[in-house]
């Protein structure tokens, strides 16, 4: 995992490393009418402190934590796409447009994508929570260099014949199947943090980055043998896929990670379905 971890932060710096390269060959001397990058600003801060500022750069924020809303030289995250971290000293960034991240990367405890950043460059320190960054950028607007689409895979509401238990029925009307052995039908998701059975699943256009949609109830004790036939992701780093499985359903709230789930599910036989 670490090996493929570094991979996708060579990557990702390689390709500001790039485009840095190119600013350099066609915009000698300081412009502020060519888009800047993150190194220029602050190798050298005392150059740009005070002005309006174009750059560009890697957007790294973390919903729910007020502490990390930034633009760096890149990112760095795990094999599925969680845990993204800013690389080299990050800018912070006040006012930065929510509408900008729904065309980034989103792999669900965390928003990164590289963007193009217009607004007032400060170089005095102290900034952001607890005053841990050495520079500020207020942000009068923002655009996503690259455009990240999601593809969706949901579920449809029908009844699932004799003996069976449709997914949106048990989400419906939990207290009914309360420690009931029961079959049904749905989408596992795994990636070592959540562990659900869900509506649907969204991953970006190359498989990746997938995350539940839609309503979910957590589930354990999923047969280990009938992940490798579901989608792998590298180095093992998410499985999901379209199941069925026969288990005891359970509700009442508290459930799975940090107690957000109201049902859990523990399984005692699964197979794959085609989608």
């Amino acid at each position: 995992m670490l090996r493929s971890s570094w991979r996708a932060t060579t990557l990702l710096v390689v390709l500001t490393l790039c485009m840095l390269i190119l600013a350099t060959c066609t915009n000698r001397g300081v412009s502020l009418t060519n888009p800047l990058y993150v190194q220029q600003l602050t190798t050298a801060p005392a150059d740009y402190a005070g002005r309006e500022v174009t750059v560009d750069g890697a957007y790294v924020w973390r919903p729910g934590n007020p502490s990390l809303s930034v633009l760096a030289v890149g990112v760095s995250t795990l094999d599925n796409g969680l845990d993204a971290q800013p690389i080299g000293e990050p800018i912070w960034l006040e006012g930065f447009p929510a509408e900008v991240t729904e065309h980034l990367h989103r792999p669900g405890d965390s928003v990164y994508g590289f963007v193009r950043v217009r607004g007032r460059f400060e170089a005095n320190g102290n900034y952001g929570p607890g005053g841990a960054y050495r520079y500020l950028l207020t942000v009068s607007s923002a655009e996503p260099i690259e455009r990240i689409r999601r593809v969706e895979q949901r579920l449809t509401d029908r009844p699932l014949g004799p003996d069976k238990v449709s997914f949106f029925e048990l989400l419906r009307n939990p207290d009914q199947y309360q420690g009931q052995r029961v079959t049904t039908q749905a989408y596992y998701f795994w990636n070592s943090v959540i562990y659900v059975l869900a509506e649907g699943i969204s991953t970006e256009e190359d498989g990746s980055s997938p995350q539940p949609v839609g309503g979910a109830i957590w589930v354990e004790q999923f047969p280990p043998d009938q992940s490798a036939a579901l989608n792998v992701g590298p180095n093992n780093s998410f499985v999901w896929g379209l199941v069925e499985v026969t288990g005891t359903f359970q509700t009442g709230g508290g459930f799975g990670r940090d107690g957000a789930y109201q049902s859990i599910f523990f399984v005692e036989s699964a197979r794959p379905l085609t989608p």
